[in-house]
């Protein structure tokens, strides 16, 4: 599988996301995903201490085990644990700890910060972040749900008082939700050399095709365990009508919405790795072979309007 440069790593361009873990998947189940995923020459393995109160973290270190120096594993700190939350240095000192602890390995290669900190100095974050990585906890940092204006503000700062800047990115993006390309986030990976890691890449499974709007989610899916008002927002009359045009243009060229998910923003420089769950290792094998599709410069140009 191709690999592409994010920070110091070589990362394959299907990455596997972690938050199905421990909660819609046992320990088993994460076993045979993670296993199937190494094996298919996926080595970025993307998790969060939040992601099913820890659970996540535990069955990821433990599907890795002696496989372990095989993946480049990401990790998020920041959002509300049941002893702490946010970036201050305090709380980053131990939900480093605790992650390590429940993933079982020596370092996170890829350490970001979940969510921006209003009530922590930016300046005080960086330097816990360049503590771990001088530790050795820590390899490379990053961040997620962050503005344009944020990422260019770490930038100035991190350069000017020579701290560690921020290698990646993780915000929502897809072909149905291209804020990215709007608001200056895409821009600022582009001129700065951040990698862009889409979350949601699939809008939450509505760019497989599986979901029609007026049906009923299958049972088992990710719709079908979220809320009417978080449904609506991935699978509602714009998106349904969207994925309508977009599996006509499928169609014409023999290939899939997954596909299409897939191509659209790996044909993006700034995008090294789309991350993905998935529940079995058939999911693993289709989103690796999805990613296979280069799409032309035309093609890229014509998804984009119609959606």
């Amino acid at each position: 599988m191709e690999r592409r440069a994010l920070g110091p790593f070589q990362v394959s361009v299907v990455g596997l996301g972690c938050n199905n873990f421990g909660h819609r998947t046992d320990q088993q189940q994460t076993n045979a995903v993670v296993g199937s995923a190494l094996d298919s020459g996926i080595n970025f393995f993307d998790t969060a201490d939040v992601y099913s109160h820890g659970l996540s973290e535990e069955y990821l270190g433990k599907a890795l085990g002696s496989r372990r120096s095989e993946a480049v594993v990401a990790s998020k700190f920041g959002m509300v644990m049941p002893d702490g939350s946010g970036a201050s240095p305090k709380w980053i000192e131990q939900a480093v700890d605790d992650s390590l602890r429940r993933l079982g390995i020596d370092h996170i290669d890829l350490y970001q910060m979940h969510r921006p900190d209003p009530d922590t100095p930016i300046e005080e974050t960086m330097g816990a972040l360049d503590a771990l990585v001088a530790s050795g906890k820590v390899r490379a940092i990053g961040c997620s749900n962050m503005t344009a204006e944020g990422l260019n503000e770490w930038q100035r700062i991190s350069a000017a008082g020579k701290h560690r800047p921020w290698v990646s990115v993780q915000n929502q993006y897809s072909l149905l939700h291209r804020h990215p390309e709007g608001d200056g986030v895409l821009d600022v990976c582009v001129g700065e050399g951040l990698g862009l890691l889409p979350f949601f890449p699939l809008a939450a499974g509505v760019l497989t095709g599986k979901y029609r709007l007026g049906n009923s989610a299958p049972e088992g899916t990710r719709l079908s365990g979220f809320t009417p008002d978080k449904t609506e927002r991935f699978l509602n009359e714009d998106s349904q009508a969207a994925i309508d045009r977009l599996e006509v243009f499928v169609g014409k060229r023999g290939r899939s919405l997954l596909e299409l998910a897939f191509g659209y923003l790996l044909a993006s420089e700034a995008v090294p790795s789309v991350i993905a769950g998935a529940r079995n290792p058939d999911q693993v094998a289709a989103n690796v072979a999805a990613a296979e599709w280069k799409l032309t410069s035309d093609e890229v140009d014509e998804a984009r309007s119609l959606s």
